[in-house]
């Protein structure tokens, strides 16, 4: 059997950038997934994905021209259905036989050519028959138009092919781009498949100026991509050309010095990658008089209008030199380099008229603005909504400072909305909040004030860092909270993969700035809290919205490397400060590691049955009624433990206070193997099953431990 590697490439028009490296990956992988389905590629084919602005690949070894032929054993039906009493086929066995293509000319033979063998309680018959394997020809079409169906289109296209038939017509085609070319090549041979209104041939085109050759020869498929790169001036490979992209922008750098440094961003690349098909990275200038516009403006507006790469210096601060990724490679790059420079500046130019109209009124001037912006049709205004965050906000800041706190987190978050009402927040909505910040500076707002207003959004993203100061934390929290509790007031959940509202960012965002700060703040009186300032506008969703956090928190958890056992058993509990949890998590570790643990985790889960069943139990012991020497054993040594275990709780070393429950390890052992909890005597068991509830509630005041037992 023949095997050699093989190459698919799809020639296209230009591929939407953002979807490109996706597109290539599950070109690629879908095609092999499909061929190895049909046994002509292994398992242990290699697959290369090739994906440019222009051209989707696929090389893939060890593909066979004819796939192994398949023998199958197929249940037809018992024995006493498919034969009568004579042994003889009945209709059902020969209609069934004649339906899998066997010869029933001559019944006798067909039933002599069955196997009968136990099938359960009764013999059944069964029918041998080897499959022909796939060929390539056929096996490769079926992979072809498998693959483009399950590819990650964005937005499909429908175009017109002139029919290649006799009767003269156009057909439709509906692809992510018109297709004008197809190649598939198993070693040097063509294989004769067709899709998009293409036949399969052994070339393809290179760059569109600068090929050397067209259209492009390829004599094998294990050439596909020096072929490409010598005589069609095209890197084919997604990753070789970013890798490319990489090179080029750090020699530029050097080149100008040790002053300089690339505003490295990884969506861009991959943008930039998916533009270009042979890149050329060149050095731009702006004039220096637009640096005196905040940099994050022309940052984004180089990068998101331009694609452009700017240029920081050591210390972080934009300079006015800026790196372009070039298509072409001319001898004279000046044009080039003109034209970028030409294209960029009107952009820079806005953003400076932009920034220097908007100084011209104050941020408090805008407030009343906000009552004319909608929120939400059932939540009201930007206005409604500040006021909301107001209330929320000064509430936690007199819980955690002093009357400054209060009123730098009052007018942080009285003017942290108003930049939605500038000219370059309209322009650019990325900048909303940073350029809050910018512009409360202007105003000549203290830099606690501009700092919260700047850092209200944040976390925006994971990773991302937290508020700067306490008033920008306090503001935060509050603008957080209060999207939560009027998203889910009203009912609008996230569910599935959509959310609009981005309500689990919002989630993650509480939990880092409660858990990272460590800020001395319920999470329940929180939410509760917050709830007034809506009025009749929602109802109290705080059962949902706390589960909904408790759930985001167990996951963010579990990411960082504690155990499904550990998460549980500390937010079992549903601990209230956040801060708290890393600190329970940890001396939930501790403590597993600890020889008592396992039998004493049993024993709370013991514990905890018997009281789920005893109803309810009240934690009073008698003394005089511990009639047994085990029960008056574990009654002294709780005498001794938990005072000290409680002190330590109290003083909030869960570690220590979970290693000196352990101590109770024994006596609980020898508790349960001599004394009965059930007696006879109502007196006995009440007092027993109050023991057993002192205990337990001491024992669970850091983690519910019986979630450790196996």
């Amino acid at each position: 059997m023949t095997h050699q590697n093989l190459l698919v490439e799809l020639f296209v028009e230009e591929l939407p950038p953002k979807a490109l490296k996706k597109l290539g990956e599950v070109f690629a992988s879908q095609l092999c997934t499909q061929l190895r389905s049909l046994g002509l590629a292994s398992s242990d084919s290699v697959v290369t994905p090739f994906a440019s602005p222009r051209r989707l690949g696929a090389h893939i070894t060890h593909v066979a021209a004819k796939a192994a032929d398949k023998a199958v054993q197929q249940k037809l039906m018992p024995v006493s259905v498919g034969l009568d009493a004579n042994g003889l086929a009945t209709p059902a066995l020969l209609k069934k036989l004649q339906a899998l293509g066997a010869d029933v000319s001559d019944p006798v033979f067909a039933v002599a050519a069955l196997r009968k063998a136990p099938d359960g309680k009764a013999d059944a018959l069964f029918y041998d028959s080897l499959v022909n394997g796939a060929t390539l020809d056929l096996g490769l079409q079926q992979a072809l138009e498998a693959t483009l169906t399950k590819l990650p289109i964005p937005k499909m296209m429908s175009y017109q092919l002139e029919t290649d038939c006799e009767l003269p017509g156009w057909s439709s085609v509906h692809f992510v781009r018109p297709a004008h070319g197809l190649v598939a090549l198993h070693g040097s041979s063509v294989v004769p498949v067709k899709v998009l209104g293409l036949t399969a041939g052994n070339t393809t085109q290179g760059h569109r100026f600068e090929a050397l050759k067209s259209p492009v020869l390829l004599n094998n498929a294990d050439v596909y991509a020096e072929t490409l790169a010598r005589d069609g001036a095209v890197i084919a490979s997604f990753d070789d050309r970013r890798f490319a992209i990489v090179q080029q922008l750090a020699q530029a750098a050097e080149r100008l010095g040790p002053g300089y440094q690339v505003l490295m961003d990884e969506a861009l690349l991959d943008e930039v990658t998916a533009l270009v098909e042979r890149p050329n990275v060149l050095v731009c200038t702006f004039e220096s008089e637009f640096l005196e516009v905040p940099q994050e403006c022309l940052i984004l507006t180089m990068k998101a209008n331009q694609k452009y790469f700017p240029m920081l210096d050591t210390a972080g601060k934009l300079t006015n030199k800026f790196l372009v990724v070039s298509n072409i490679s001319p001898e004279d790059a000046s044009f080039v380099i003109g034209g970028n420079e030409r294209v960029v500046r009107p952009r820079l130019s806005d953003a400076k008229f932009f920034f220097d109209q908007d100084r011209k009124k104050t941020l408090a001037s805008r407030v009343e603005g906000l009552d004319k912006v909608v929120y939400h049709n059932k939540l009201g205004t930007q206005g409604e909504r500040t006021q909301r965050v107001r209330a929320i906000a000064s509430a936690m800041a007199a819980q955690l400072g002093d009357a400054k706190l209060v009123a730098h987190a009052d007018q942080a978050a009285q003017l942290a909305k108003t930049d939605l009402l500038t000219d370059m927040v309209g322009e650019f909505p990325e900048l909303q909040g940073i350029m809050g910040g910018y512009y409360a500076r202007h105003d000549g707002l203290s830099q606690d004030v501009a700092h919260a207003i700047e850092d209200h959004y944040k976390p925006r993203f994971a990773g991302d860092e937290l508020p700067r100061n306490s008033a920008g934390v306090v503001v935060a929290l509050a603008d957080k909270l209060e999207t939560l509790v009027g998203m889910f007031g009203i009912g609008n959940l996230p569910t599935g993969d959509k959310d609009p509202f981005a309500l689990r960012r919002h989630a993650l965002g509480v939990i880092r700035m409660l858990v990272e700060k460590d800020l001395p703040l319920d999470l329940n009186a929180l939410v509760s809290a917050a709830l007034p300032a809506f009025g009749d506008k929602v109802t109290d969703a705080s059962s949902a919205l706390l589960d909904f956090v408790y759930d985001r928190l167990a996951g963010t958890l579990r990411e960082q490397g504690y155990s499904a056992l550990e998460v549980d058993a500390v937010l079992d509990l549903r601990p209230q400060r956040l801060g708290d949890v890393p600190k329970r998590l940890a001396a939930v570790r501790a403590f597993a590691a600890l020889p008592e643990a396992p039998a004493l985790a049993a024993a709370n889960k013991r514990i905890s049955n018997i009281l789920k069943k005893a109803g309810d139990v009240d934690a009073h012991v008698s003394d005089l009624l511990l009639v047994e020497p085990a029960e008056a054993a574990l009654f002294a040594a709780m005498q001794v433990v938990l005072p000290q275990a409680q002190t330590q709780l109290e003083a909030q070393d869960y570690t220590a206070s979970l290693q000196t429950l352990a101590a109770l390890g024994a006596p609980v052992d020898a508790f349960f193997e001599g004394v009965m909890v059930n007696a006879d005597a109502p007196d006995l068991r009440l007092n027993r099953l109050g023991l057993l509830k002192k205990l337990h509630l001491v024992m669970n005041q850091v983690a519910d431990l019986s979630r450790l037992a196996a």
